[in-house]
């Protein structure tokens, strides 16, 4: 494993909305993002496939991609995922393909078999609530599309045949653990938002691999939110902001809270249960953020880190990426 000073470090874009900035603010926040992370020496830049949320934008995540790689010239962009029970394995290597032949060695597939949205959402997206099932199924036949050999009979992806888009399994649980060892893939695990079981799943993980054409060796990369600012003070209050937007948008979504009624819904159960989707933070100075994510290394046993920039403001989250990378020599 990569040792705690040389950790590669990553970022997952949300791509998010604030309250009161519009959708084209955001996308152009992203591209803004990404060429920080180039310009700072971060590995990759990933974007998650969400729908029907009011404070994500990067529900296209094929098309999000294609606009931030025109815009920047050498950093890995892909996908922290593409829920491919949303769509056929086809049209992903298609897509994915496109974008590998237009980037060559820029682009990855990240891929998870949740839905990423609700349940109205899902048949809106014609999704078969019973798709999940064939996940380790479908993530065969896309792997087949990118590389030399189609499992379906007279069916090649154009463009996609012989890329080969590395791919990598994300999760939150066990499942995702068992089949990206299984298939010798790298695997993300979702510990910014989804931080129960991340040591049992890179456990389960690391003892099960077996070496495939893409990977020879584990690769674990977990999810972390960072907020890094000159001051504690500055990040508490940054830290505090940020786990009571993720509240009032996960438990009143689309509705204007006041104070006291997000102070009420904060301490409520629900609310100290999506506070505490957020127990991977790493907030403070560069300094403190720097030894909470060698510690959170260790513990995680991970061998990359994404981190997940937290703050209100475009400009708070490039400081973040910018303090980090300096405290973390990176490029």
């Amino acid at each position: 494993m990569t040792s705690q000073h040389s950790t590669p470090l990553s970022v997952l874009d949300l791509a998010v909305v604030r309250g009161g900035s519009t959708v084209r603010e955001a996308l152009e926040a992203s591209v803004a993002m990404a060429q920080c992370a180039e310009r700072t020496g971060y590995t990759r830049v990933w974007y998650a496939e969400h729908h029907n949320m009011a404070s994500i934008a990067s529900s296209a995540t094929s098309v999000l991609i294609a606009h931030v790689a025109a815009h920047t010239r050498s950093i890995r962009l892909g996908s922290g995922g593409v829920m491919l029970p949303n769509h056929s394995p086809l049209t992903i290597a298609e897509q994915f393909g496109t974008l590998a032949t237009l980037h060559p060695d820029r682009i990855d597939l990240g891929l998870g078999r949740a839905p990423g949205t609700d349940q109205p959402t899902m048949r809106a997206l014609r999704r078969d609530p019973m798709s999940a099932e064939s996940f380790p199924e479908d993530v065969l036949e896309l792997q087949g599309f990118l590389g030399d050999d189609s499992r379906v009979p007279g069916v090649r992806a154009i463009p996609g045949a012989g890329t080969k888009v590395p791919l990598y399994i994300l999760g939150s649980s066990t499942f995702g653990a068992q089949l990206a060892a299984h298939l010798g893939l790298p695997y993300g695990f979702a510990s910014h938002f989804a931080p129960e079981a991340l040591t049992q799943a890179v456990d389960v993980y690391r003892r099960g691999f077996q070496p495939s054409e893409q990977a020879t060796e584990p690769w674990v990369i977990a999810g972390v939110n960072i907020i890094v600012a000159p001051t504690e003070r500055e990040a508490a209050e940054e830290l505090n902001h940020a786990t009571r937007s993720r509240v009032a948008a996960l438990l009143a979504p689309g509705r204007k809270l006041s104070d006291a009624e997000l102070d009420s819904v904060m301490s409520s159960p629900g609310g100290r249960q999506v506070a505490s989707m957020m127990r991977y933070t790493a907030s403070g100075t560069p300094d403190t953020v720097k030894t909470y994510l060698d510690d959170f290394q260790q513990h995680a046993n991970a061998d990359e880190l994404i981190v997940v920039p937290a703050s209100r403001s475009v400009e708070n989250r490039l400081q973040s990426l910018e303090l980090l990378a300096q405290v973390s020599r990176l490029g």
